[in-house]
């Protein structure tokens, strides 16, 4: 399968993204390098080889939750640089 500047301009448009030419062309080969690699990984005998579930054969390798030092709400509160009583004040982020 090849990868052509059509190709390129469909998915740019169906994730509404913007490409000069040159990143296109850039793109055009990224992606049909990575068409080739997987072509490539086809070619590869997996017969009999079981597939690959987990990296490790350990079983839920859990710390245990020990609490720390932690840091009081005051002590926190002492370097922000805009704070109520008991709070951060952070400006408004999400417009109605």
């Amino acid at each position: 399968m090849a990868i052509d500047n059509e190709m390129v301009e469909r998915l740019a448009e169906l994730s509404k993204l913007e490409f000069t030419d040159a990143e296109k062309a850039k793109l055009r080969n990224d992606m049909q390098g990575i068409l080739n690699l997987v072509e490539k990984l086809e070619e590869v005998d997996v017969e009999g080889v079981e597939p690959l579930i987990y990296m490790s054969d350990e079983v839920n390798i859990l710390r245990k939750d020990v609490v720390k030092d932690t840091v009081t709400k005051e002590e926190a509160l002492l370097n922000a640089p805009q704070k109520d009583s008991d709070y951060f004040k952070v400006p408004k982020v999400i417009k109605k």
